[in-house]
C-alpha cells in the first residue's frame, strides 16, 4: 500500500487552532509548502527543521495536490 498524506499529517483543534501539520509535531504544512513555493529543497527544509523527513515534505505536496483537485459537487 503506498503511502499517502493522511500517513504524515494531522489537524486537531487542540494544536495551531486546527491546521494542518506534520504528526507530532508543530510544523504547519502551509509552512512547508512556502518553503517549497520559495525554491528550497527539500534538504534545506529538513535542515532548517530536522523533525522533517522527505517523506513528509513530499505528504505536503500530496495534501495540497488533493486540495486543488477538490470539486463542489453541482
Amino acid at each position: 500500500m503506498p503511502t499517502t498524506w493522511k500517513d504524515y499529517i494531522e489537524s486537531t483543534a487542540d494544536v495551531l487552532r486546527g491546521k494542518p501539520r506534520i504528526k507530532n509535531t508543530r510544523i504547519p504544512v502551509a509552512l512547508v509548502i512556502g518553503y517549497l513555493a520559495d525554491g528550497y529543497s527539500a534538504d534545506q527544509i529538513i535542515a532548517e527543521f530536522p523533525d522533517l523527513t522527505t517523506e513528509s515534505i513530499a505528504a505536503c505536496l500530496d495534501y495540497a495536490r488533493e486540495l486543488a483537485d477538490f470539486e463542489v459537487a453541482a
